[in-house]
């Protein structure tokens, strides 16, 4: 068995840690979890530090639950949250749990005959008959006010100056999540919860619901909230979340945030994301450090989380792809690349929407009377002379090219390329 919890420190993956947690680990295989609430259908790559904890929890050797939150996602985590969340129904929880199910299978093995094989429990199938009264006859005497109010999730939601202060729905939450390490520990033998830092009060809880139900000693671990070297919010673009979900995030885009990270955030994510050995690490770090302007660690970074996250075959399709805007695609890459791919590829690529009837069309004609690529046809035809444009990565030598339906991509695109950096994107519907 490996040390789980010195793997993670080297990582930089630990921000608390209950005292005995890493002895009571080493007695031999041991379970924790990890809860989830299904807010939404898809995981974002914020999720993404407490999978990984759990994939290094079952690569040590211990069993891991994944709890996704049925329950506790119809009302709402206060933690980190200013103000109160939408509530979910039951139909729309019942789908992102489902959806959610089956992104977690790609980092933790579900389906082994191995001893430590992970679970993944919903706590609607316990909580669904559980009645208020006997609720509060059980759990809720158990934990007094006193010790709820002292949390930091509840004290900054109540010392905020806002008018709507805090439900009693989102107050009683602790004590649900407290009652699910509670069930679990019980039922399954589990007695390590893992989360982020923000869910150290909520995990506590739990620990101290234990001791005074079942007198029984449990252990919590929390990972950093992950910011970027600037300061900033980690996993957000300026088109939102970085999501798992290939339709929602596409795995060229994904493949691009990670190719795109700073030389020091480079440096922690490489530990906290990928499952690259120590070795690997410190000499792809020392490797970057003496050459950064190659980008060797971010392009290692990219790969690793991309084939984990989608698969080889994206994460290929993802270079090739990176390689159209810096003129070194081919025409038969540029073919290869499914539509998904294409658009997100030149998602910031002027668009002309035009008639399929518009084809067959001579070339001067497109592109400086029916488009605006080209003051006029003049200019176009200098450019062609000039060996200065092209039509999906293919060079155009014949100022009298009739562009027509066989230059369609996807039957629907053609790409042009003025000069080394200038595109455009004819739509044909």
């Amino acid at each position: 068995m490996k040390n789980f919890v010195k793997e993670l420190q080297w990582r930089g993956m630990i921000h608390d840690i209950m005292p005995g947690t890493e002895e009571e680990l080493m007695k031999g295989p041991a379970a924790a979890y990890v809860g989830i609430d299904p807010t939404g259908d898809s995981l974002h790559i914020g999720h993404l530090v407490s999978i990984m904890i759990l994939k290094h929890f079952q690569a040590c050797g211990h069993k891991p639950y994944a709890l996704v939150g049925g329950a506790t996602g119809m009302i709402g985590d206060p933690s980190m949250k200013s103000q109160e969340r939408n509530l979910l129904d039951e139909e729309t929880l019942a789908h992102n749990v489902a959806c959610i199910k089956a992104q977690l299978g790609k980092f933790l093995d579900f389906e082994s005959d191995a001893p430590n094989k992970a679970e993944l429990v919903n706590n609607y199938d316990w909580m669904k008959d559980y009645t208020f009264i006997n609720f509060t006859r059980d759990i809720g005497k158990l934990i007094t006010v006193n010790y709820m109010m002292a949390k930091d999730s509840v004290r900054k939601r109540l010392s905020r100056e806002s008018t709507e202060g805090m439900s009693f729905t989102e107050f009683t939450y602790q004590l649900l999540q407290g009652y699910d390490f509670l069930y679990l520990y019980e039922h399954n033998g589990v007695k390590l919860q893992l989360g982020g830092a923000d869910q150290w009060g909520n995990i506590t809880t739990g620990t101290e619901l234990i001791r005074r139900k079942l007198g029984g000693e449990t252990y919590a671990l929390t990972c950093p909230l992950i910011t970027k070297a600037d300061g900033g919010k980690f996993g957000k673009t300026e088109k939102g979340n970085v999501w798992l979900d290939p339709e929602r995030t596409s795995p060229y885009q994904f493949y691009q945030f990670w190719l795109n990270v700073s030389d020091a955030d480079a440096e922690r994510y490489i530990k906290i994301f990928t499952m690259l050995d120590r070795e690997t690490i410190e000499a792809a770090i020392a490797a970057h450090r003496e050459a950064p302007e190659r980008r060797e660690l971010q392009k290692l970074l990219a790969r690793e989380v991309t084939i984990m996250v989608h698969s080889e075959r994206e994460y290929e399709n993802a270079v090739a792809a990176s390689q159209m805007l810096f003129g070194k695609g081919t025409v038969d890459a540029l073919k290869a690349l499914d539509e998904r791919t294409f658009l997100s590829v030149f998602e910031d690529v002027p668009q002309y929407v035009l008639p399929k009837d518009a084809l067959p069309c001579d070339i001067l004609e497109m592109l400086a009377v029916r488009t605006d690529i080209f003051p006029s046809k003049g200019e176009c035809r200098k450019t062609i002379q000039g060996n200065g444009l092209s039509i999906n990565k293919e060079k155009v030598s014949d100022t009298a090219l009739q562009l027509s339906a066989e230059h369609l991509l996807d039957g629907k695109y053609i790409l042009v390329q003025k000069g080394k950096k200038n595109y455009y994107i004819l739509k044909f519907e």
